[in-house]
């Protein structure tokens, strides 16, 4: 949540989906609706200082500090 609103306050529009659902329909969902960002926080991610960033159409994902990922979206 904390990202979430950096986010919001940098001025990059973002939906947080937090309807526990398995990723995998969470990420049908986004495609669906043609979100073209993707940031995936996870226990893995924040014990590494990373988030898990794709864009829409692109085939893998990749690892991002925050900083790296601010600079991306803005």
């Amino acid at each position: 949540e904390v990202l979430y609103q950096s986010l919001c306050q940098h001025g990059v529009e973002t939906v947080l989906d937090d309807r526990g659902l398995r990723p995998g329909g969470m990420f049908a969902d986004m495609e669906l609706i043609g979100i073209p960002h993707r940031v995936v926080v996870s226990e893995r991610g924040l014990a590494a200082g990373t988030l898990e960033y794709r864009a829409r159409g692109e085939g893998e994902s990749r690892a991002l500090s925050q900083d790296e990922l601010f600079a991306l979206l803005s």
